[in-house]
């Protein structure tokens, strides 16, 4: 599958190019019998969708999706049949010209050269697969993984933007509900900091620059259990599903790097039972020890580099290995972490849902 496939049991493939015909994937493993809700899977499409602020890139897709497979109609209720659900997502509001300029040339900071050099050629169209484009196909099937997880064990996750640039939320992570974040353009539920960060994104776009920032996400009510021994653990395969975003250059589990300044007295999370529920006092292990899910909320925090394209004179290379300069053209988000919101939540969903199938054949009781 040339790295294009994720999951074991859950799994998506997705295919398609930033300034193609269409976007789209092909969703397998989700059993069959499972109600959708369409309307659910459009809402998280849109919240990943360009042009929706003035703070994000104003390229203007709809961002429709439309199923080829997999799914019937019954009774009024759209049901899983256990067969591949195959989507697709229109391209339509594509402007290749504006990449004209970098057909023989090599961005700074983007995959233009390491694609060159890997397969000899490239799409420099709005960068081709290398494109945040791609992530739509991840929040469709993201959005399915979501409602596997909330029919089967009532598994919520949530994330937000903690912080742009050096503007960071005080407080500590949790879970926040999704209308609540969403009622900030910025995807920050605290909206005396949201109203900063949102001032700082609109200089920064005026400037002709960019900035980053870190999202925290939040699973609640994940079973104990997930995850496998050794390779395949649960932090090890949400790592690699989120380092797999464009533009992710950092992951932190529980407490993180500020972990790493305690002792182990202050950092162990103490076990406690109430009434017979095993819990744990405090959750530095941000929900996962020994890479299996302990029960407590799962509670990772993810960094975001600032958007390679920008609107500034930058030096570079062409093709031939001649200095030149180069400055960004097109429409380009001056921050990702809005938007990125829903594709962080994808991944963990999408994770999530594969070792919850995986863990079904774990104990010989559940075969």
């Amino acid at each position: 599958m040339a790295g294009n496939t994720i999951g074991k049991l859950f799994q998506i493939m997705t295919y398609g190019e930033s300034h193609g015909v269409a976007i789209g994937g092909i969703i397998d493993g989700i059993p069959a019998g499972l109600v959708i809700d369409l309307q659910n899977v459009q809402s998280e499409l849109d919240r990943r969708r360009p042009g929706q602020s003035s703070i994000v890139t104003q390229r203007k897709e709809s961002d429709i999706v439309h199923f080829l497979s997999g799914l019937i109609e019954k009774e009024g209720q759209t049901i899983t049949l256990g067969t591949p659900i195959g989507f697709q997502i229109v391209n339509s509001d594509a402007k290749s010209s504006d990449y004209d300029n970098v057909e023989t040339s090599f961005r700074p900071s983007h995959a233009d050269y390491s694609y060159s050099t890997k397969y000899g050629l490239r799409n420099h169209k709005g960068g081709g697969r290398s494109s945040a484009r791609e992530t739509v196909s991840r929040v469709v099937a993201g959005a399915l993984a979501q409602q596997l997880l909330s029919k089967c064990c009532s598994t919520e996750i949530s994330a937000y933007v903690e912080r742009v640039h050096n503007i960071s939320m005080p407080n500590p992570p949790k879970f926040y509900p999704k209308e609540e974040i969403d009622s900030s353009i910025v995807r920050c539920p605290n909206h005396e900091i949201t109203s900063r960060m949102e001032q700082c994104i609109a200089e920064v776009k005026k400037e002709g620059d960019s900035i980053g920032g870190a999202i925290v996400v939040v699973a609640k009510s994940v079973e104990a259990g997930l995850g496998e021994p050794v390779f395949d653990k649960l932090n090890a395969d949400l790592a690699k599903a989120l380092m797999s975003i464009p533009a992710v250059k950092s992951i932190e589990f529980g407490s993180g790097l500020s972990g790493t300044l305690l002792k182990g007295s202050q950092h162990n999370d103490e076990f406690t039972s109430i009434d017979g529920q095993i819990s744990t006092s405090s959750n530095n292990s941000g929900g996962i020890q020994g890479g299996i899910s302990n029960g407590e909320d799962i509670v990772i925090r993810i960094g975001f580099k600032p958007t390679s394209t920008i609107a500034k004179i930058q030096n570079t290379v062409n093709a031939e290995g001649k200095e030149i300069t180069l400055k960004g053209k097109g429409r380009h988000d001056p921050c990702v972490l809005p938007r990125a919101v829903p594709i962080v939540e994808a991944m963990v969903a999408i994770t999530l849902a594969d070792h919850y199938l995986r863990n079904k054949t774990s104990k010989i009781e559940d075969v």
